[in-house]
């Protein structure tokens, strides 16, 4: 309980509002605030303004808050407001309000319970001259009063200037996260973590704010957008449904670039609904898929207004129509049955799994509880009956799982167990998923859908957002391709199956079997049968996985049936392979979809500019490689090829830029970047072949080299028999 000078409500008069008498001595004009000063009677200010922002520093030194009360007088009627009341934010009790269906509302907790804290100030004009008197106050709670660091954190004191609005704005059109906008203007105020006088709820409520805006009107811009961004690219595609209300209740669209994306990499789609548009109120639907570098795509974009079969259907009908009636073979969603529904009526020949990563998310909720301290040893066992290969392994250990927790009733236990030819490893290892259901491309695919959910905009705006979030993913993964085309190959097994499956697989999809070869060593395989091998780890006496070869089919399968679920061969196989003298992997048993033949040459870059392009691709990648080996030589070549570069590059720049398309054409063509195919040195000319092995290109003579040191000589002339890469340190 806090006490202070008290002058209670009921002990003034209506006629001793104003009229008590003070000596100059008692009255002070306070024009500004101060916190080292105490409201008193008397006290005087020339504007209700300036009284509030006194008593709102005293409060908050004090350890409370204030809100405004009652008032006398109407402004613009009148005299105006002649009397205001400021009291404790804790002042008064909640009042329960019918809402306008006549309803009462929900009973939510309120902070006020009855203190009569309060400051009572009324309007005087001496000798025409308007001033605010302190007629009233009273400092006895009947609560608690709040510490220093805690009272920072109540309402009235969380606000956000203006300059910080306009930059909170700037970031969320930026992208970043609540979390991140708040860490960056920590670190631009100089403030300790968690001390800005707003808080995470603050900008949140900040940001929606922003998206409050006329929805009918928001959804007409919406289709206007759509239909202007038709008009300029025919290949754009979207459909909307409007319902009985002439309101937008779905709306669907698709990007050109997209569409071709699907054609070579819609085998296997992601359609996550998991996210909603609450400005809107909208579920927010996204299908993507991975392409053969590993790197996660966009197809689709829809807005649903409900949650049910009827929409879900509605949403895949239409996908199917931007896609040419092309279903995937498999497609990942999250626990949503409703949505399963649609599935299996709208695309049943497409094999449909759910998201194990939203499964998992449940977990604490169902079970936590219910296991208490054995809940981690449950989900490590979860986990480890997630990722068997065989269906009987999984049905015994299910068993014995439920036996040993005791789940034999429990609902959510029953309810996976049902459901578990969509989630189960052992169930699904038939079906192709290009690895999407591995925990890294989880994490990339969560990363690109947080890019969409961070575009706080109007509905018209969202879709601009969205094509500019897909078309920055596009040029950073066509860069980041190649990259990873200019990195050498590292070899680790010496094979010649790891030598042919380097020079046609991605580096992605390279990585991937390499990891297998690596370690096809460590099994052991024993012929059971004409064809038929049992292939096990060394440290193993029975059990493995059965493969079967049939060279003159060239046939091979493996019990495992990784190559059906990831389309990369399994160590297994590859063991079969290398003891029996096999030093090639069969074509059919290298996807297209995994070999380094790019997206856009499969679509519409296939064209006559791109056969055009082709060799200068060539001769550019050439003469950079060859640029690269002369420079190292010496400084004074490194700094005269550093210095020429720059001068090229900037004249480069300075040309303007053409078509998205033709920027995807110089990263995405055939050849392998910085790769020379046949490298010659004689009589101080440099030869090189560009597309055709019996076309060269001749650089001309090249300056008279100083004599090499021994370090030079044992640099010798590079002869590649197969493709050889050059790596810039």
């Amino acid at each position: 309980m806090s006490e202070g000078t008290s002058l209670g409500m009921e002990d003034l008069s209506q006629d001793d509002i104003g009229t008590i008498e003070e000596t100059a001595e008692d009255t002070i004009l306070s024009r500004q605030t101060s916190v080292n000063l105490v409201p008193f009677v008397g006290q005087r200010f020339v504007s209700q303004e300036a009284a509030y922002e006194f008593y709102c520093s005293f409060a908050k030194q004090c350890g409370f808050s204030i809100r405004r009360h009652r008032t006398r007088g109407k402004d613009g009627v009148g005299r105006g407001v002649t009397r205001r009341d400021f009291t404790c934010h804790r002042g008064g009790y909640p009042q329960m309000k019918p809402s306008e269906d006549g309803k009462m509302q929900r009973n939510r907790k309120s902070s006020r319970c009855g203190c009569q804290a309060y400051m009572r100030i009324v309007k005087r004009a001496d000798f025409d001259v308007p001033e605010w008197r302190v007629t009233g106050f009273s400092n006895i709670h009947n609560h608690e009063l709040l510490k220093s660091n805690e009272v920072r954190l109540l309402p009235a004191y969380c606000s956000i200037s203006t300059d910080d609005k306009s930059r909170i704005c700037m970031f969320a059109k930026a992208g970043m996260s609540v979390r991140q906008m708040l860490r960056l203007m920590e670190l631009e105020k100089g403030v300790k973590l968690g001390c800005l006088p707003f808080t995470e709820i603050d900008v949140r409520n900040l940001l929606q704010s922003f998206r409050n805006v006329d929805r009918d009107n928001d959804a007409i811009d919406l289709i206007a957008m759509c239909k202007k961004m038709k008009d300029e690219n025919p290949n754009f595609k979207y459909e909307f449904k409007i319902d009985g209300h002439n309101r937008l209740e779905h709306i669907a669209w698709s990007y050109a670039s997209s569409v071709q994306l699907y054609e070579a990499f819609g085998d296997t789609t992601v359609f996550d609904t998991t996210h909603r548009l609450d400005a809107y109120d909208m579920l927010l639907g996204i299908w993507l898929g991975v392409d053969n570098h590993g790197m996660t795509c966009f197809f689709g974009c829809v807005l649903l207004r409900d949650e049910n079969i009827q929409s879900f259907s509605w949403a895949l009908k239409t996908f199917l129509g931007f896609m040419k009636g092309k279903a995937p073979q498999t497609m990942l969603t999250d626990h949503n049955m409703w949505l399963k529904e649609a599935i299996a009526v709208d695309m049943p020949q497409s094999k449909h799994a759910f998201c194990i990563w939203h499964i998992v998310a449940k977990f604490s909720d169902w079970f936590s509880v219910l296991l208490g301290s054995r809940y981690d040893d449950w989900k490590a066992e979860f986990h480890r009956l997630f990722n068997l290969d065989f269906v009987k392994d999984f049905e015994e250990r299910w068993r014995e799982m439920v036996n040993e927790f005791g789940l034999h009733t429990n609902k959510h236990v029953i309810s996976l167990y049902a459901l578990r030819n969509f989630w189960a490893l052992a169930y699904l290892r038939h079906y192709f998923f290009a690895e999407m259901m591995s925990t890294s491309q989880a994490e990339s695919i969560n990363a690109f859908i947080q890019r969409f959910l961070s575009a706080q905009s109007q509905l018209d705006r969202f879709v601009e957002q969205v094509a500019d979030i897909v078309d920055y993913n596009d040029r950073v993964g066509a860069k980041q391709k190649m990259q990873r085309k200019m990195q050498r190959v590292c070899l680790k097994t010496g094979s010649p199956i790891e030598s042919h499956a380097a020079s046609v697989l991605t580096p992605y999809a390279f990585g991937k079997l390499q990891e297998e070869l690596v370690l096809a060593p460590q099994y052991a395989s024993l012929l059971v049968d004409e064809g038929c091998f049992q292939v096990r780890h060394h440290t193993e006496e029975d059990g493995g996985c059965k493969v079967v070869w049939i060279p003159c089919q060239g046939h091979i399968s493996c019990s495992c049936y990784q190559f059906e679920f990831s389309g990369i061969l399994c160590r297994h196989v590859l063991r079969v392979l290398s003891t029996n003298n096999c030093f090639h992997i069969p074509d059919q048993y290298l996807p297209t979809r995994w070999c380094g033949v790019s997206s856009s040459s499969t679509n519409t870059f296939e064209t006559a500019t791109m056969k055009d392009n082709s060799e200068k691709i060539h001769l550019l990648e050439s003469l950079a490689s060859t640029l690269v080996t002369e420079s190292v030589e010496t400084e004074d070549r490194l700094d005269a090829a550093c210095e020429q570069i720059a001068m090229a590059l900037s004249r480069v720049k300075d040309l303007p830029r053409t078509t998205h398309n033709s920027i995807d054409i110089a990263y995405n063509c055939p050849s392998e970047s910085l790769i020379l195919q046949d490298v010659e040195e004689a009589d101080g000319i440099i030869r090189f072949t560009v597309g055709n092995s019996h076309e060269s290109v001749t650089l001309g003579k090249l300056k008279e080299r100083r004599p090499r040191d021994i370090v030079e000589i044992s640099r010798k002339r590079r002869h590649c028999s197969g493709p050889c890469c050059l790596s810039v340190q």
